[in-house]
């Protein structure tokens, strides 16, 4: 969908640009249903300009739609069932991953992608605590390769090789030195020059510096080091220094990834070099450069970290735009994981839940004797543009669809009876395990009518440079 929200949604009209926001509220407070809350915003402020060229106010049909939208929040805690979060049974877990990457590109390996998703958040959740901390996880994007060759490592990838090709590739038991500080021979920091002169003098230089980047060297060795990180570079003159001397080291590491590294290997970031000591060193089993394609691009895993927490996923796609897809639908799916940790309660989807909130909207609405019970079936019509988007997309006729399972809703009483978009004949979305969850489809419900009711509130729009 268009509202996948690109980060650099630039548009010009007003109303667009609140949907726009919109959009990427929901993305940031609950990561899925992006989509939903915007279909459902465009779909009240229609029924809403029906209303107002009957005459009627827009702060009563506000009003109708705050009373619907609470109505509606209410039902959904009576529809919704409680999910058992357990990391051994990963199953039901990974099936409500499926749900949300079933309208994203990537859903041909959905259940691959899905599995990674689950598993990234099982490693790094609290359950007791109900917590799930995304700074343990980072998302490496590669392009080349299939989406199917995408993985998940239980350790760090960063984007860096050896600083030296003849340094070993493949490092066991790795005690390593994590710098922020530089990592070089001496060099005059003042705007002093050093006048050299002659052939001596220079040679005396050279010696110095030389003999001091040893020093270093030996002072990281002598603290049981057997890898240095650095976030700085080095010159060659230092590297093949470090390569003389058996030190492997790895240079122009960024900032958040030394953090996650020092995270990951429970290792403490050194930022002044006479600050070196044994017990700062992180642990990690394993480190090994990885190899890709035929352009021998190389990439730094390190795994059997001493935090078993932190992990990575590392996804491949053929291209730049693929690979950004899969990681926004990925993200999506980790957000919805998440959102089940911190509370299990579901309802189920395929637009069963949004028919069951229109069938209370209505019933509620024929019990308000003042004008607002217009403004409510209009909420309850909006509601039902969900499973009319879905019923539509699928290739079934939208209204007879979204009849007929309405009046199954009625008849037999039951909220989990929605849109079958895949035709598998069962449109009990239970036993179809197509699952929401609870937090994430209130938050879509308040959002929208939150959003309508202000531009409801709105008299006029003025651009600036009108008057001129």
């Amino acid at each position: 969908a268009v509202v996948s929200t690109q980060s650099t949604g630039d548009v010009d009209h007003q109303i667009a640009k609140l949907m726009v926001q919109l959009s990427k509220s929901q993305d940031e407070e609950i990561g899925d249903g992006t989509t939903g809350v915007v279909v459902l915003a465009g779909a009240l402020l229609e029924q809403a300009e029906i209303l107002l060229e009957r005459g009627i106010h827009p702060i009563r049909v506000a009003d109708g739609y705050e009373n619907a939208a609470r109505i509606a929040v209410e039902h959904l805690d009576t529809i919704a069932d409680t999910y058992i979060v357990d990391k051994d049974n990963k199953e039901p877990l990974v099936k409500t991953a499926m749900t949300t990457l079933g309208s994203k590109i990537v859903n041909r390996c959905g259940r691959k992608f899905a599995e990674m998703a689950v598993d990234s958040i099982l490693s790094v959740a609290d359950l007791e605590r109900k917590d799930v901390s995304f700074d343990l996880i980072k998302i490496e994007c590669k392009t080349g390769g299939k989406l199917e060759d995408s993985q998940l490592v239980k350790g760090v990838i960063i984007d860096k090789t050896m600083s030296h090709s003849q340094m070993p590739k493949e490092l066991n038991d790795v005690k390593m030195a994590i710098l922020t500080c530089a990592f070089e021979p001496p060099k005059p920091k003042t705007k002093h020059n050093i006048n050299v002169g002659s052939v001596e003098d220079y040679n005396k230089l050279h010696a110095y510096e030389q003999e001091k980047f040893i020093e270093m060297i030996s002072k990281i060795k002598e603290s049981g080091a057997n890898l240095a990180i650095c976030q700085w570079g080095f010159d060659d003159e230092a590297n093949h220094l470090c390569l003389q001397n058996e030190l492997p080291a790895v240079r122009w590491v960024g900032g958040p990834e030394i953090e996650l590294i020092a995270i990951a290997t429970g290792g403490r970031i050194v930022p002044r070099f006479s600050e070196l000591t044994p017990d700062k060193l992180g642990h990690a089993g394993k480190v090994r450069e990885i190899e890709f394609g035929t352009t021998k691009d190389r990439m730094l895993v390190i795994e059997d970290c001493k935090n078993t927490r932190a992990v990575t996923l590392f996804l491949r796609g053929s291209n730049q735009m693929i690979v950004q897809e899969a990681k926004r639908s990925i993200w999506d799916a980790m957000c919805v994981i998440r959102n089940l940790v911190r509370d299990n309660r579901i309802v189920y989807g395929g637009g069963s839940n949004e028919i069951s909130c229109a069938i209370a909207v209505s019933e509620a609405a024929d019990k308000i004797p003042s004008i607002e019970q217009y403004a409510m079936r209009a909420f309850a019509d909006a509601l039902e543009s969900v499973p009319m988007a879905l019923a539509e997309n699928s290739g079934f006729a939208p209204f007879a669809t979204l009849a007929e399972v309405k009046s199954r809703q009625i008849k037999e009483n039951n909220p989990r009876l929605g849109i079958d978009c895949m035709d598998n004949g069962e449109n009990d979305m239970k036993v179809q395990h197509v699952i929401e969850t609870l937090i994430g489809k209130k938050q879509q419900i308040m959002l929208a009518t939150q959003l309508v009711r202000m531009i409801l509130k709105i008299d006029d729009v003025r651009s600036p440079g009108e008057e001129e």
